[in-house]
């Protein structure tokens, strides 16, 4: 069985530690590859770059994608994920501290799974990391991989 993979793209070493020690309280053990802006997200996606030769075909079972991100920001990833025939299946879940309607809508509208606004409060956050999860590493059933 292959390992479940998630992609945390987080830009923001404080959010980054916080999402991972969530993640790791609520038991997911799952392997959490960080990418800290948009440009090496979609490196180690493409499999370019600092990720030339990785093998492409290995997905990450969800993608938690911040939207403030330096180089190439979360919107803009987003779209070219969505756009790509090898990574348009891959969920993406918008993880972020924005409240901003016009983010909600242009998220879903390019094709997000989920948008999720971090609670403020750590033990909101660390319940919240828990749910994500469980829905989208256990009771989530992804695609096959696009061809």
């Amino acid at each position: 069985m292959e390992a479940k993979i998630i992609l945390l793209v987080e830009d923001n070493p404080d959010d980054e530690a916080l999402t991972v020690r969530a993640l790791r309280k609520n038991k997911v053990l799952n392997q959490i590859v960080v990418a800290h802006d948009g440009v090496e997200a979609w490196e180690y996606l493409s499999g370019e770059g600092a990720y030339a030769g990785r093998d492409i075909t290995s997905v990450p079972q969800v993608v938690l994608l911040d939207l403030k991100l330096p180089k190439l920001d979360g919107l803009a990833l987003l779209h070219r994920v969505r756009a790509d025939v090898r990574t348009k299946r891959i969920p993406v879940v918008i993880l972020t501290s924005s409240n901003e309607e016009e983010d909600r809508i242009n998220g879903y509208d390019l094709g997000a799974n989920s948008y999720v606004r971090k609670p403020v409060d750590y033990d909101q956050f660390v319940q919240a990391a828990g749910q994500l999860g469980l829905y989208w590493l256990v009771l989530n059933e992804c695609p096959p991989p696009a061809k």
